[in-house]
């Protein structure tokens, strides 16, 4: 058995710290050794589940009987449907979800002899799942009508044109990571996958880059 920690933040602007934190300081408390003794973590978007460490646990390091470890339930997921059915997945694959602001799902319920106990948790720990999914989407589907809004405003303003569409990352720092495949280090695809990027944001870096632009 396993224990994976995982922690994500939505941008890089936003620090990993508090949440590695956390995770480090629960699992010592508890005398858990968490596996290669590190805490896995993405700065993606909490609205699917497109993340490079993230697929990488679930793909190549998560086996039936380990136990994954969150700090918040919208550090996995914000998106209601989607997060509840990563949990399912977990679930159907002998998975244990432990996620620290939820006390119950700290409880390892295979472990209980009163089925009648078991029971109970399980159901209490079903109900607060779905209501803090429920919230998370809420927080997201608010956070998105609020941009919604500013950008109609600013359009309305004509300042749309002046500020455009935020790059996700700047060229420098792209022209690092696209260097690596420059030297044949790795491959586009893996780079792709590595940033998060689509074909079309990545082929428009690169020849930005190429251009000198």
């Amino acid at each position: 058995m396993k224990y994976v920690a995982y922690h994500r933040t939505s941008t890089k602007d936003q620090h990993l710290d508090r949440g590695i934190a956390e995770l480090t300081k629960y699992c010592k408390t508890h005398n858990i050794q968490l596996y290669k003794s590190k805490v896995y973590t993405d700065q993606r978007t909490g609205k699917d589940f497109d993340r490079p460490r993230y697929i990488m646990l679930k793909e190549e390091i998560l086996e039936s009987g380990d136990v994954l470890i969150v700090t918040e339930l919208d550090r996995l997921g914000r998106n209601k449907e989607a997060t509840l059915k990563e949990l399912r997945f977990f679930k159907d694959n002998g998975i244990r979800v432990m996620v620290l602001e939820l006390p119950t799902t700290l409880i390892d319920l295979s472990a209980m002899e009163n089925s009648m106990a078991r029971m109970m948790l399980e159901t209490i720990n079903n109900m607060m799942i779905e209501l803090y999914a429920s919230m998370a989407q809420v927080e997201i589907e608010k956070r998105e009508k609020r941009q919604r809004e500013g950008i109609e405003q600013k359009k309305a303003r004509g300042e749309w044109d002046d500020y455009g569409r935020p790059r996700i990352m700047s060229l420098d720092e792209f022209s690092t990571h696209y260097r690596l495949v420059q030297q044949g280090k790795k491959k586009p695809f893996e780079l792709m996958r590595e940033l998060g990027m689509t074909k079309p944001t990545f082929y428009r870096y690169k020849n930005q880059i190429e251009k000198g632009c």
